[in-house]
């Protein structure tokens, strides 16, 4: 199946926490970063994820926020450091390429009054922010 996510990260499950309804997994994605999503219960037993299991995390691009350093006193989980490898901007939005250590990267769709506002050019160093809800797992 081919999909337009444009983040879709190969990772290894670390942790599963099972609530009544929603369960939050820990993913230890192949570059190297770990990232938490929160997904239903049902998810994880349907797509049998346990320690161990092989995931692909998706993250659509407009579900990527980018701040110039990490940020204290926020609810979002998931915080990746990166350096900016390319902007394409267009009439209102820019297309955001952060490449992550150990090789993975990241499209962040993000407003080109953002880009500016944020002095964003290829070299910065961002920080990629992800609510865990906004990561959805597929099993490999």
């Amino acid at each position: 199946m081919s999909l337009s996510i444009r983040n879709q990260i190969p990772g290894t499950v670390v942790s599963v926490t099972r609530g009544e309804v929603m369960a939050t997994v820990g993913v230890s994605l192949d570059s190297g970063q770990e990232i938490t999503a929160a997904v239903t219960r049902e998810a994880v037993e349907d797509l049998g994820l346990a320690e161990g299991s092989a995931v692909r995390a998706l993250v659509k691009s407009t579900e990527v926020a980018l701040a110039t350093g990490p940020v204290e006193g926020v609810s979002i989980r998931n915080q990746i450091p990166g350096t900016v490898t390319d902007i394409a901007t267009g009439g209102a939005m820019a297309g955001v390429k952060v490449s992550v250590p150990g090789g993975g990267e990241l499209t962040a769709a993000i407003t080109k009054d953002a880009v500016a506002d944020l002095g964003l050019a290829p070299g910065s160093s961002v920080v990629a922010l992800i609510k865990s809800s906004e990561v959805a797992l597929a099993a490999v």
